[in-house]
């Protein structure tokens, strides 16, 4: 996190735009749907072999019938064997016109497995996909799958593969759901869908080196802090304000619904020398690919004080640039901005993937997905980071998808801040705080999972008593 790069934010590459609105579909029963539904999934392949490194189901959704659609609602299944017992895979997203950020992909297990089907990939769309009109459809959606160890697959015993379909038509092997109903296709026997799933994900394995920290400490003082692999930052420099400096008593631990929470305040009276920002990093640059966690509350107002300062409170990894546009430099940011900054009016969240940048004169490299919309209150966001992309999630739903171009090559600490971009949003002498806010974080090493995945692992935790684990290695 570097003031002299997100300060130009504005400049940076292409956004990935990801809307974040509150219209759903009215859930029904999984055995009735309204009047007027219909559907149908068109389906080709581009991977056409028996084996492949790959397999490329890509699909088209119509809406057939005579009332508007939500795709929020909708659940395309896609039925294959897995080829071997303890085989895991992953799903991506090449192209789509609905935008592969509002492409989901989950795998789970049939309940009873058949000779050409025992797993599925499920196809999902977030908020951000929007509606279908009676006679519309989706486009194109170029998806892909692949196991995790990259091995290739046998396509030739999969229930829903058509090596002979390269061109769009309708595909009866796979099924589409609307807020439960299935209204498409026919699956394997005995394994119509249900909603929600009876058959559980199978993607990932239970267990894998992780990093857990509840923040039950005393203070910023704590022996454990450090012995727990943390650094409580007090050393100066950027990103903030010229002459601000970082203070670790402010870094402060309190409880919660039961709940240890950590906060970070930062504090002004309008000039430099009075700015106190806030930041805690681990210690050990160790963390790579997999999924990172964390549940944060961001705040729209100061503790006390006018209101208006350009804050940025922030979840991120980060290495070091060891060169101008150093092509092995990585950072991952969620960056809440309650009263704008960077050129922005008014609260805005940003997700960002940098592969570099060089200071002077400024040249960024980076992808990025923004909202403009109050995040005030307690978010759970999720990164996740595989082979082929990076995904952000905001509250269980996927707010962007990053190119694998963006993916990082050495490893990486984990972070928290809270600073002042600059003091041109108030500048009043009159002292203010601003608070964010730390339930926990959470790392599993070369794992990918899903939101519901990351709040079962974090109850399990909770539910033993543990406070603290890192079985992550160094190196």
């Amino acid at each position: 996190m570097r003031f002299t790069k997100n300060r130009l934010r504005t400049a940076a590459a292409t956004a990935i735009a990801a809307a974040m609105g509150a219209a759903a579909l009215t859930a029904l029963p999984a055995t009735a749907s309204a009047a007027g539904d219909g559907l149908s999934v068109q389906y080709r392949t581009s991977a056409t072999g028996a084996r492949a490194d790959q397999s490329e189901p890509w699909f088209k959704v119509r809406n057939t019938g005579t009332t508007s659609v939500q795709l929020s609602g909708v659940k395309v299944r896609y039925y294959f064997k897995a080829d071997s017992a303890g085989a895991t895979y992953r799903f991506a997203c090449s192209w789509a016109v609905k935008g592969c950020a509002n492409v989901t992909g989950v795998f789970g297990t049939l309940t009873n497995p058949t000779a050409t089907a025992d797993r599925y990939l499920e196809i999902g769309f977030t908020s951000g996909a929007g509606s279908l009109a009676p006679g519309a459809d989706t486009g194109d959606m170029q998806l892909r799958f692949y196991q995790s160890t990259w091995a290739s697959l046998n396509q030739s015993d999969d229930y829903s593969f058509g090596a002979a379909q390269t061109s769009y038509g309708d595909w009866s092997k796979v099924t589409a759901q609307l807020a439960g109903s299935t209204l498409w296709g026919q699956a394997p026997a005995g394994n119509e869908p249900t909603d929600p799933p009876t058959d559980p994900p199978t993607d990932p394995p239970a267990n894998g080196a992780t990093l857990f920290d509840d923040f039950n400490y005393s203070g910023h003082t704590d022996p454990r802090i450090s012995a727990n692999g943390w650094s409580v930052r007090s050393n100066s420099g950027g990103p903030g304000v010229p002459g601000a400096t970082w203070a670790p008593e402010n870094v402060t631990f309190s409880t919660a619904s039961g709940n240890s929470i950590m906060n970070l305040e930062t504090s002004t009276a309008g000039t430099g020398a009075s700015t106190e920002q806030t930041e805690i990093l681990t210690k050990a640059t160790k963390f790579k690919n997999g999924t990172y966690a964390a549940r944060v509350r961001f705040n729209d107002a100061p503790k006390y004080g006018p209101d208006g300062d350009h804050l940025v409170q922030t979840f991120f990894t980060i290495n070091d640039l060891k060169a101008p546009l150093a092509d092995d430099y990585a950072e991952y940011d969620f960056e809440y901005l309650p009263n704008g900054g960077w050129g922005e009016p008014s609260n805005i969240l940003y997700t960002t993937s940098w592969e570099t940048y060089q200071a002077d004169p400024w040249v960024a490299v980076n992808q990025h997905t923004e909202s403009r919309q109050s995040y005030a209150g307690w978010h759970d966001l999720v990164l996740t980071i595989d082979n082929s992309s990076i995904k952000y999630y905001v509250d269980g739903q996927l707010f962007g998808t990053h190119d694998a171009a963006y993916l990082p090559e050495r490893p990486m600490s984990i972070n928290f801040n809270q600073w002042l971009i600059d003091l041109a949003g108030q500048t009043s002498t009159t002292a203010r705080a601003y608070d964010q806010q730390v339930d926990y974080v959470l790392h599993v090493k070369d794992q990918v999972l899903t939101p519901a995945q990351v709040a079962a692992k974090v109850t399990a935790y909770r539910g033993s008593g543990t406070t603290f684990q890192d079985t992550v290695p160094n190196g």
